[in-house]
């Protein structure tokens, strides 16, 4: 891994403490109300990865794009948005993809406090909007949105959905057929998990089986009707070969996690920059990055490759 003169003390700091207070570079947040500089177009990007499969894939497409672009690139692995998050203000790390609503609503309780009113919503246009108010002040920029989301999704067996003829989750609660429910513990809570598909759906949550989000065990569950759907994502690609069908979340119960890519605006905000990137927007779609992530997980090839490959296929390398 390469890095810039000055910044590898900072970032080793960062890794350890999550406040970074000595390595921050750039005006405090009480200063940025108004954001004045013009966009920065620097020669070496650092591109964040926050430690996961579809991260890192991600990662490797922006290096990819923005090295055919003109810019040295490299990429620095952090595993949670609490330390790259600072790691971007500061200008320590220049990009990293993110996920809309999520990044909403976490930049709203880190400015707002941990019991701030949740943000983001189910329209893309409307997590946008808030998404770039809270992003501005802190001296990032918000790219536009491609057309690929990673959020919750639900599936049941592709047997259940056809003997009951099920292709949504309003058909799932027309059917009023009792539904115990493969998941994490915290779904019996959650907002957007089972509270949110009795009172949007009328789904008949019967019980949760505390299996996890998306796990082999919670998958098996609904395979041999132990359980009767599952809470996985929907860049999940490995549905199928449990016999699992996604059901078609109509009302749009799930936030708008489509992916975006954010930027340190006085070291990326130039239109450079956003044209780069934005040529992922055009083709990656939620089909794509599942079975990218399924090349990776399932098949265990290397994320590089993988990115690569995709980016060659679709003629952008």
């Amino acid at each position: 891994m390469r890095w810039r003169r000055g910044v590898r003390v900072c970032v080793a700091a960062l890794l350890v403490s999550s406040s970074a207070a000595g390595c921050a570079t750039g005006p405090s947040l009480e200063n940025r109300g108004q954001v004045t500089a013009p966009p920065g177009d620097s020669r070496h990007l650092s591109i964040g990865s926050a430690g996961f499969t579809e991260s890192e894939l991600l990662a490797r497409m922006y290096a990819a794009l923005l090295g055919k672009a003109g810019y040295e690139t490299d990429i620095l692995t952090v595993g949670n948005r609490e330390l790259y998050e600072p790691s971007l203000e500061s200008g320590q790390i220049d990009v990293v993809p993110e996920y809309a609503a999520t990044f909403a609503d976490w930049l709203n309780a880190k400015t707002k406090g941990a019991d701030a009113d949740p943000v983001a919503s189910p329209d893309l246009g409307t997590t946008m909007k808030v998404l770039r108010a809270l992003a501005g002040p802190r001296g990032l920029t918000v790219l536009p949105p491609g057309r690929a989301v990673d959020q919750n999704a639900f599936a049941v067996t592709a047997a259940y959905a056809r003997r009951h003829g099920l292709k949504t989750l309003s058909d799932l609660g027309r059917s009023k057929l009792p539904v115990r429910l493969a998941a994490g513990d915290e779904c019996v809570q959650r907002p957007f998990c089972a509270p949110g598909l009795e009172r949007t759906y009328g789904i008949d949550i019967t019980a949760v089986d505390p299996k996890g989000v998306g796990t082999t065990p919670a998958k098996q569950a609904v395979q041999n009707g132990q359980d009767q759907m599952v809470l996985t994502t929907s860049t999940d690609a490995t549905v199928e070969q449990f016999g699992l069908v996604f059901l078609a979340d109509d009302k749009k119960l799930q936030n708008a996690d489509y992916v975006v890519p954010v930027v340190n605006r006085a070291r990326a905000g130039s239109a450079r920059v956003a044209a780069a990137l934005g040529k992922l927007n055009s083709v990656l779609t939620t089909e794509d990055l599942a079975r990218l992530n399924q090349r990776v997980d399932s098949w265990r090839r290397l994320p590089e490759d993988v990115a690569s490959a995709y980016l060659k296929a679709k003629g952008l390398l």
